[in-house]
């Protein structure tokens, strides 16, 4: 696959993924087992058009524009600010849902805080806000490093720097670099994403910051996670929650509407867990993105521009 259509797939399928759950986030899982949400809504818990997309959205597309300039922290948190504050980089030209931990570091930053500094660091702020927003950088590192993370080290701590913009305590750091890790296979054209979390949960067997942590992700391995039934899924605001949640969803289906329905239909925190899913999925499934999903897509133009010019920001060649 051209590195290209890689991109789209993938930030479209986070897009389209969050743009589902919109409409019906904090809705329980029971209520959506009486009515489910089947394909795109208009309205709901937000009151917007079918094909709405937010917060996750909005500061995935920020960091994947950042990025095409490079890696500049500074310029990351800028454009975070200018989405908070003049909503630069929204369907509509307006922020209707933000969360509280993403608040307080663009507070903090807006303060002079230095930008990786802002991130809370405390148990309780685990929140999903990192991890929504995380996949550009997988797709960078991916171009810009080559396909097996060879300085892995260097790796990881851009990818926790970026974390930690907003969420910066370790069980946050980790997540998202799991999630690269299990993009970065998708990338590679591998079918499985475990591959690449092995390899990342060694890396954090070996640091001290991270290893006594390793724990907090027992569930999440091959022979144990798929497995788990439903009801052992969560789907709140958890970081862990949100990243196991995509992962079951995306190791239990084999296309992207099937997985991101699923996804959605767990209910709670359903645009951040749509949006997780759908990253992977996009570059799992690649075109079997539903053209009726994408069809309604706000700013669906702008937003594959945007990920033509990242793309063009690198040399032309394949991903693999």
């Amino acid at each position: 696959m051209m590195f290209e259509d890689a991109v789209k797939n993938g930030i479209l399928g986070l897009v389209v993924g969050d743009a589902l759950g919109v409409p019906v986030e904090f809705r329980s899982r029971e209520e959506l087992k009486r009515d489910p949400a089947n394909g795109m809504r208009a309205y709901g818990t937000h009151h917007q058009p079918a094909g709405t997309w937010s917060d996750d959205s909005s500061m995935a597309l920020c960091l994947l524009e950042s990025l095409t300039k490079g890696v500049n922290y500074t310029d990351m948190m800028t454009r975070f600010r200018r989405w908070a504050d003049e909503g630069y980089m929204t369907p509509y030209g307006k922020v209707f849902d933000m969360g509280i931990a993403t608040q307080q570091a663009l507070a903090r930053f807006a303060h002079g805080t230095p930008p990786l500094e802002c991130g809370g660091i405390g148990e309780r702020d685990n929140g999903n806000g990192s991890l929504m927003r995380i996949l550009p950088m997988a797709l960078y590192l991916h171009r810009t490093m080559g396909p097996d993370f060879p300085r892995m080290a260097e790796a990881y701590q851009i990818i926790h720097n970026a974390s930690a913009l907003t969420h910066a305590h370790p069980i946050s750091l980790m997540s998202c670099g799991l999630y690269c890790a299990a993009a970065n296979e998708l990338l590679c054209g591998k079918t499985s994403v475990w591959g690449g979390i092995k390899t990342a949960k060694e890396f954090y067997h070996d640091q001290p910051k991270f290893a006594s942590h390793l724990d907090t992700f027992q569930r999440i391995e091959p022979d144990f996670l798929p497995a788990l039934p439903k009801s052992e899924i969560s789907s709140g605001g958890y970081v862990l929650h949100t990243l196991e949640a995509a992962l079951w969803c995306l190791e239990r289906h084999d296309s992207f509407r099937t997985c991101l329905l699923e996804a959605v239909n767990l209910g709670e925190d359903t645009d951040t867990t749509g949006a997780v899913a759908g990253g992977l999925a996009g570059l799992k499934y690649g075109d079997d993105i539903p053209e009726d999903w994408l069809s309604v897509i706000a700013r669906r133009e702008e937003i594959e521009g945007l990920c033509g010019t990242f793309s063009q920001s690198f040399e032309e060649g394949r991903t693999c």
